[in-house]
C-alpha cells in the first residue's frame, strides 16, 4: 500500500520511484540537467501567510529550484534537483515549519481533509460548550444589582469561569498560537498574531484580576468575552477549511476519474484482468456498460453512447462509432465495446486535464500578491494601533486599557482582505471547470474581463473537422430527384472520404446492391448497379469531363460517363459559432476572423456568420502582425485557435484560448483550454471573468467598509472583544460566501 493511503508510512517510501510518479513529473532542462516537479497536498492553513511561510521553509532545502503555495487551494507544487533532494526531504521541511504533507494523491489528501475537519470541528465544539458555560456563570454579575451577589459567590464565578477558559486557550485556540509562532519564528507577521496577541492578553489580564482583585489588572474579567471571539473565530475559519475542500474535491474527481482495473483481451481471445499501470499503447480492452473508460483510445467494435461531463462539460451524451476517439475517464453508457488503447497514464487527456489543473490552483496572481503586500504593513499598523489605544485608555480608564486594546486588535485581522481574492480566483476556476473551460493561467481572469476585440481562426474553431452538403443541382436529364439523391448517397456509404461521408449524412440511402465497387485515389468512387450500368461519384472530370465547373468545392454523381447531379460542399459551423459572434458583438466586442484558408473561402464563412472584418490566405506572421497592429492601437485582444501555426499569435495575445483536441503546442500556449466543442465557452469564460472581478471588489469594498466601521468603535470603548470576534468571522464568512457564488454554473438566457 502507498504512502498517499498511509499517512503515517515512513517518509523514506516517497523517495522510490514507483511512488514519485503518482505525484511527479519530470522533465528536462535546455542544458540537460533532469529536474522535477512534485505536488502535495498541505494543511494547517489559514491565510496567505501561511503560504508565504511554507514557500519559505522549502525554499531553504538544498535542491529545492522553486516552490509555490496556493492556501486557498491547499496545493503545494515544488521544482527540485533530484542529485541533492528527495521529496521525503520536502514534507519533512514542511513539517519542520509546523503544517502538514501529503503526496497529492486522491486517498491519503482525502483522508488529510477528512482529518482537518474533524480537528476543526472538535476545537469548534469544545469552544462553543465552554463559552455556553462561561456565559452562564457571568449572567449573574450582568443581571444582580449592587449587592445581590457576594464577594465570595462572585469570586467562585469568576474561578468557575476561569477552569472553563483553560480548555478553550489551551486546546480550542491551539491553531492561533501556533500560527503566531510560526510567523515569528520565521521573522514574519502573519495574521495570527494579533488574534493570538488579543487572546492571550485578555485571559493574563482576566487571570490577574481573579486571583488579585486588587492587583494593576484590576477587577472585570472577561473570560465571556475570550470564549464567545474564540467560537466565532473557529466557526468561520471551520467554514472557510469546507468552502476550500470544496475546490480540492472538484480537482479529485477528474484525478479519480479512472478505474482500478482493465478487462484486457489476450492474442486468444480470453479476457484477463490488469491494473492500469499494465496497459500498454495496442493493448485491446472490453469496456461494459456503466464502466469508465480506462485509456485513451479508439473504438473496434460496437456503438458507443459515453459521458464526457466530467472531462469536457458536455452535459449531453456523445454517440462513438468504430473508429472514433475515446477519452479515459469518461463513461460508457451503452452496451459493452471493444477499444484499442492509444495512450494510457500520464499521456492521457485526462491526465493533462487534471495536471493543468493543479497547476493552476497553485499559482498566485498580480491580485493575490498585491492584496498580501497590503496585509503585512496593515498588521504593523494594527499593532501599533492597539498600543497607542491602551496607552490613552490606561489614562482615560485604565480598567478598560486591555478590553479596548484586545477589541482593535481582533476586529482589524486582516483575514478578509487576504480572502477576497484568491478564494473569488478559485471558485471562478472551479465553476469554469464545471463548463469544460479549463484555466491555466489564474490572472487570465483578470486580463480577459477587459477584452474588446476577439480573433477567431477558421478551421478547427469556427468550423468542424467534416464537410456538409451545401445545395444540391439536378442536371436537366434527371428524371427522378428523390431516386438520384438516394442512389448518391447509397454509394457514398461505401466510402470514408469525407466527402462521401458528407453526402451520405446529407441524404437517406441503403448499402444498396453494388457490384465490382472500387475508389480511386484522387478520382472517386464507383460501382455497378444490378443492371450492369456504371455509377460513379466524385471528381467533375472523372464522372463527366463535358460537364462545366461548378465552383468551389463539389462531388459529382452520375452514370455511364453522364452526369445526374452535383452536391457542392462546405465546411461545417460549430452549432453554436453564429450565437456566439453575435453574443460577442451585441456586447460591443469587434470580431474577426484570421485564416490561413484561401481569401475566398475565408470571406464565404464570415459571411454565413456575419463578421465583417476578414484577413484569408494568413501565415503565422501575418497573423501575429495583425494581432500586434491590433494592440498598438490600444486594443485588448483574445485569440482563438487550435493549430500549430496558432501558436505565436496565441502566446502573444492578451487572452488565448485553444480547444483540448487542437495541437499540443496551441494548448501549451493557451491561456484557457475548452475540454469540449463549445465555442460558447468564450463568452461563458468572459462573463464569469467579469463576474469575478465584480466580486473581487466587493469583498475588498466590504473589509474595508468593515474596518472603518469597526475600527472607531473599537476605539472609543463601544465594541466588546467578543463582538469584535463575531464580526472579524462574520467579514471573513461573507467573503468566502460571496466568492462561492462564482462556482455555481449559470444556464445562458
Amino acid at each position: 500500500m502507498s504512502s498517499a493511503s498511509l499517512p503515517n508510512a515512513p517518509l523514506q517510501v516517497l523517495d522510490d520511484p514507483l511512488e514519485q510518479a503518482r505525484f511527479t513529473t519530470w522533465h528536462d532542462t535546455s542544458d540537460g540537467k533532469r529536474e522535477a516537479t512534485s505536488r502535495f497536498r498541505v494543511s494547517g492553513l489559514h491565510c496567505g501567510a501561511c503560504a508565504g511561510l511554507i514557500e519559505a521553509a522549502l525554499r531553504q532545502v538544498d535542491g529545492v529550484l522553486d516552490a509555490r503555495v496556493q492556501s486557498a487551494a491547499e496545493l503545494a507544487e515544488v521544482r527540485w534537483d533530484p542529485r541533492r533532494t528527495r521529496p521525503s526531504a520536502l514534507v519533512v521541511a514542511v513539517q519542520a515549519a509546523g503544517y502538514g504533507a501529503l503526496p497529492d494523491a486522491a486517498a491519503g489528501a482525502r483522508e488529510l481533509r477528512r482529518s482537518e475537519q474533524r480537528r476543526a470541528l472538535w476545537r469548534l465544539a469544545v469552544a462553543g460548550l465552554c463559552m455556553m458555560q462561561v456565559m452562564m456563570y457571568a449572567t449573574p454579575a450582568y443581571v444582580a444589582a449592587p449587592g445581590d451577589i457576594s464577594a465570595d459567590a462572585l469570586r467562585l464565578l469568576q474561578w468557575a469561569s476561569w477552569l472553563l477558559s483553560l480548555p478553550v486557550l489551551l486546546f480550542s485556540s491551539g491553531p492561533f498560537f501556533a500560527g503566531a509562532w510560526r510567523a515569528l519564528r520565521q521573522r514574519r507577521l502573519g495574521m495570527d498574531v494579533p488574534v493570538a496577541l488579543g487572546i492571550a492578553v485578555t485571559f493574563v489580564a482576566s487571570s490577574g484580576a481573579t486571583f488579585d482583585p486588587g492587583g494593576p489588572f484590576g477587577h472585570e474579567v472577561y473570560f465571556d468575552s475570550l470564549t464567545m471571539f474564540v467560537f466565532f473565530l473557529l466557526a468561520g475559519r471551520w467554514l472557510e477549511v469546507r468552502a476550500r475542500h470544496r475546490v480540492a474535491d472538484l480537482l479529485e474527481q477528474g484525478a479519480a476519474a479512472l478505474p482500478d482495473t482493465a478487462q484486457r483481451l489476450r492474442p486468444d481471445g480470453s479476457v484477463e484482468s490488469v491494473s492500469l499501470g499494465r496497459l500498454q499503447p495496442g493493448d485491446r480492452v472490453r469496456v461494459l456498460a456503466g464502466q469508465v473508460l480506462p485509456a485513451d483510445g479508439e473504438l473496434l467494435e460496437g456503438r458507443a453512447l459515453v459521458d464526457e461531463a466530467l472531462l469536457t462539460g458536455e452535459s449531453t451524451p456523445l454517440p462513438r462509432q468504430p473508429g472514433d476517439e475515446l477519452v479515459a475517464g469518461s463513461t460508457n453508457l451503452q452496451g459493452p465495446l471493444l477499444m484499442r488503447v492509444l495512450r494510457v497514464g500520464e499521456d492521457t487527456r485526462q491526465a493533462d486535464i487534471v495536471r493543468l489543473m493543479r497547476s493552476a490552483l497553485t499559482q498566485r496572481p498580480r491580485i493575490v500578491q498585491q492584496a498580501e503586500r497590503i496585509a503585512g504593513p496593515f498588521l504593523w499598523g494594527v499593532l501599533l494601533l492597539a498600543a497607542l489605544a491602551a496607552a490613552a485608555w490606561s489614562l482615560i480608564e485604565p480598567e478598560r486599557a486591555v478590553w479596548v486594546a484586545v477589541s482593535v486588535l481582533i476586529v482589524t485581522c486582516p483575514c478578509a482582505l487576504s480572502l477576497a481574492a484568491p478564494s473569488a480566483l478559485l471558485a471562478a476556476a472551479g465553476g469554469l471547470a464545471r463548463r469544460g473551460l479549463l484555466l491555466q493561467r489564474l490572472e487570465a481572469l483578470e486580463a480577459l474581463a477587459g477584452v474588446d476585440t476577439v480573433m477567431l481562426d477558421k478551421t478547427g474553431t469556427l468550423t468542424e473537422d467534416r464537410l456538409e452538403i451545401a445545395t444540391t443541382r439536378l442536371l436537366d436529364d434527371c428524371r427522378d430527384p428523390t431516386e438520384t439523391t438516394r442512389l448518391a448517397a447509397s454509394l457514398a456509404s461505401l466510402s470514408t472520404h469525407p466527402a462521401a461521408r458528407a453526402l451520405a449524412a446529407h441524404a437517406a440511402g441503403d448499402m444498396g446492391d453494388w457490384r465490382e465497387v472500387e475508389e480511386l485515389a484522387g478520382a472517386g468512387l464507383q460501382a455497378r448497379d444490378a443492371q450492369g450500368r456504371l455509377w460513379r461519384l466524385g471528381r467533375r472530370a472523372w464522372v463527366d469531363a463535358a460537364q462545366p465547373e461548378a465552383g468551389g468545392s463539389a462531388i459529382w454523381f452520375g452514370c455511364d460517363g453522364r452526369a445526374r447531379a452535383v452536391f457542392e460542399l462546405r465546411e461545417t459551423l460549430r452549432s453554436d459559432a453564429a450565437e456566439t459572434v453575435q453574443r460577442l458583438q451585441a456586447e460591443g466586442l469587434q470580431v474577426m476572423l484570421l485564416s490561413g484558408d484561401s481569401p475566398a473561402r475565408a470571406q464565404e464563412l464570415a459571411r454565413r456568420l456575419g463578421i465583417t472584418r476578414v484577413e484569408g490566405g494568413a501565415s503565422p506572421a501575418d497573423k501575429l502582425a495583425a494581432l500586434a497592429a491590433a494592440q498598438q492601437q490600444g486594443a485588448r485582444v483574445a485569440m482563438v485557435g487550435d493549430g500549430i501555426n496558432d501558436a505565436p499569435v496565441l502566446a502573444r495575445a492578451d487572452v488565448s484560448f485553444a480547444f483540448a483536441h487542437g495541437a499540443a503546442v496551441a494548448r501549451a500556449q493557451a491561456d484557457l483550454i475548452v475540454l469540449g466543442t463549445r465555442l460558447g465557452g468564450l463568452t461563458e469564460a468572459r462573463d464569469q471573468a467579469r463576474r469575478t472581478l465584480r466580486v473581487i471588489r466587493q469583498n475588498l469594498a466590504w473589509a474595508a467598509l468593515y474596518n472603518a466601521a469597526c475600527v472607531p468603535l473599537a476605539l472609543v470603548g463601544w465594541l466588546p472583544p467578543w463582538a469584535a470576534g463575531l464580526g472579524m468571522a462574520a467579514s471573513s464568512l461573507a467573503v468566502v460566501g460571496n466568492a462561492l457564488r462564482l462556482s455555481r454554473v449559470r444556464t445562458q438566457g
